[in-house]
């Protein structure tokens, strides 16, 4: 059924929710795998400096997702991309055949939605696979 998993995350409490529900869903099926993607959107950092420090903070924040899956026993690996985050999921979802994305939801009211786009939204409509959003 589900045996390859995408997850994507940001470290955010949200997205450690969402680990969790990746880790039920995989613990169901023999010999499934959970691929962490991470994306780090550099347009909206100036300088270098903050690029290393934004990618160092970022692995710090999934250290407890990581640890979680190790806990758990589900085969995980972690892939941290740059790029726009709800273009980059999705191009590396198609691009990688998944038989399920998992992402977290952010819980914007209507108007944030509107007017900011919600990254779990655009996933939604464009991955070719099904798609589990995490309130």
């Amino acid at each position: 059924m589900y045996r390859k998993i995408l997850l994507a995350v940001d470290g955010s409490e949200h997205s450690k929710r969402a680990a969790k529900h990746a880790i039920n869903v995989a613990s169901f099926v023999r010999g499934a795998k959970v691929e962490i993607i991470s994306v780090i959107d550099l347009s909206k950092v100036k300088t270098e400096v903050l690029h290393g420090e934004l990618k160092q903070k970022r692995q710090q924040d999934l250290e407890e997702i990581k640890s979680t899956f190790e806990k758990e026993s589900v085969t995980y690996e972690l892939k941290i991309e740059r790029g726009d985050p709800g273009p980059t999921i999705v191009s590396f979802a198609n691009k990688h055949a998944f038989d399920l994305v998992i992402i977290e939801s952010r819980g914007l009211n209507s108007l944030q939605e509107m007017v900011l786009g919600s990254v779990s939204h655009k996933v939604a409509k464009r991955v070719h696979c099904p798609v589990m959003i995490i309130k």
